[in-house]
């Protein structure tokens, strides 16, 4: 009797492996984090070896520390921080050099270039993306032209490039598989999210080799096999999808208009739009959603790169804290920010400005500030960019959210929730699971394998924690308007 699934949640900082049984209930998780590189001034790197090797044991432990046998498991799911770029040699599966990560911000130049060419029209039609340097393309062609010899063994299919589910699921295999979802193939630049395959116009214009790229496979579907050397039997792999659209199916975001909000390292919206995709008219992202029973669904998404990173950024660079959940307490000792804002542009700033080179500020210091302030301050940000792209999104919807669905890791933080709420003049719902990403992954899993029957018996699984209800108080219209006075002067809103 196959009484569980398995999710493999590889993120930003950790890789983490979870086990779900058929209630959708969480019986097991285990996490190793990774170390995070920042070589020069807006480099982020990855080792993906350490990646590799933190999720092998996650996967390894989970099992023999809960005493699940390999075959007790139904499948395998797996959900990926997106855009991070890995090559790595095909014959010894050694990458080239560091993967580089999503908050990157090495191929800003590059990226201004195109523009001035007039290309990111014909890049966003094609891929629902806009030009910045979060995305792979830019990502793998400064890999290609920084390392000579890699380019020539690329054109011969030597080398190979994927996302970290194509990496993680190559090693899992011993190399038999090379591949990727559609979500997150439609985060690269070079994929036409409306013939849902490999654009060579993409491709030649980002000087990419076809060779190097993984096969493009269905989100959720028997997709091949998992058998580790210390396993005595495999467990198929069932679903691969990127984080955020993993969490949208997670929070059982399926008819068009439905939204979450997820609060990781960085926060990132995103509304399920059905099977067309909706372009934006306001610097957001069209994206595919998944791909379940040959069925395409899209979604708009808006990115902010600094959420719980914010939190981390106070603990290890401003050291205001010594863990991260002490911030809650610490903001919480005020009775309000004392006049001080802060932009949280730490990497660049996403939508909707989409800055590569913006910086972030503190603004209102004076004698009287305190910790506290700067502790509240930073909560407020982080519910401030989210409110920002929440609200581009429904001016491209046309739709006013009922209710905001959180997830994500600061979510557990009740006064952030609280803020949020209050700044969106909108209920913000909190579920008991807050592993939306992963508890989505094993849905998506479920299903391809018959653990579940359909979408519908999957609803009654979700169940609410805690509901933020919105508090029309007089503190968030000075917030919003300190807030679009001072982000002014840190960057200048296109419309």
């Amino acid at each position: 009797m196959k009484k569980y699934i398995l999710s493999i949640d590889a993120g930003t900082t950790s890789s983490r492996a979870l086990i779900f049984d058929h209630k959708g209930q969480e019986i097991a998780k285990v996490q190793h984090e990774f170390k995070q590189y920042f070589p020069k001034e807006s480099w982020v790197e990855h080792d993906a070896t350490e990646i590799w090797n933190t999720q092998k044991s996650a996967l390894l432990e989970i099992l023999s520390q809960h005493q699940i046998a390999p075959n007790e498991i139904a499948a395998l799911g797996i959900t990926n921080q997106r855009e991070t770029t890995v090559v790595w040699d095909k014959s010894t599966g050694k990458p080239v050099c560091k993967a580089i990560v999503w908050q990157d911000r090495r191929t800003s130049k590059y990226c201004a270039n195109i523009k001035e060419k007039g290309l990111e029209t014909l890049i966003k039609k094609k891929t629902g993306l806009l030009l910045d340097p979060y995305f792979s393309a830019t990502k793998l062609n400064w890999i290609l032209n920084t390392h000579k010899e890699v380019r020539e063994k690329a054109e011969k299919g030597e080398v190979l490039f994927g996302t970290i589910d194509s990496w993680l699921i190559w090693n899992l295999t011993n190399g038999r598989l090379h591949v990727t979802d559609s979500s997150n193939a439609s985060r690269t630049l070079l994929f036409n999210i409306h013939e849902k395959q490999w654009d060579q116009e993409l491709l030649d214009l980002f000087e990419i080799p076809r060779a190097m790229l993984p096969k493009v496979v269905s989100t959720s579907a028997k997709i091949g096999e998992v058998k580790l050397s210390e396993w005595d039997s495999s467990i198929p792999i069932c679903a691969i999808a990127g984080d955020q659209q993993a969490a949208l199916f997670g929070q059982l975001c399926f008819d068009s208009g439905d939204v979450k909000n997820t609060y990781g390292t960085g926060c990132f919206c995103m509304m399920n739009t059905g099977t067309v995709p909706v372009e934006s008219k306001n610097k957001m992202l069209t994206t595919i959603a998944w791909e379940l029973n040959g069925t395409t669904h899209y979604a708009l998404e808006g990115s902010v790169f600094i959420g719980g990173a914010l939190i981390q950024w106070l603990r290890d660079g401003l050291e205001l804290i010594e863990k991260t959940d002490e911030v809650e307490a610490l903001a919480a000792s005020v009775n309000d920010n004392g006049g001080i804002t802060f932009i949280s542009a730490l990497t660049g700033i996403g939508a909707p400005y989409w800055d590569p080179m913006a910086t972030g500020g503190v603004f209102g210091i004076t004698r009287g500030t305190k910790k506290g302030h700067i502790a509240r301050a930073a909560l407020e940000a982080i519910a401030m960019r989210s409110r920002e792209i929440i609200i581009e999104m429904q001016k491209d919807s046309g739709i006013q959210f009922s209710n905001l669905k959180a997830d994500g890791g600061a979510s557990k933080n009740n006064l952030l929730m609280q803020i949020q709420a209050n700044l969106l003049n909108t209920n913000v719902v909190r579920p008991k699971t807050t592993e939306t990403t992963a508890i989505g992954i094993a849905f998506l899993a479920g299903l391809a394998c018959g653990f579940w029957k359909n979408q519908e018996e999957l609803k009654v699984l979700w169940q609410r924690d805690q509901e933020f209800k919105a508090q029309p108080l007089e503190d968030s219209k000075k917030i919003i308007a300190l807030w679009n006075e001072r982000i002014t002067k840190i960057v200048k809103h296109e419309s």
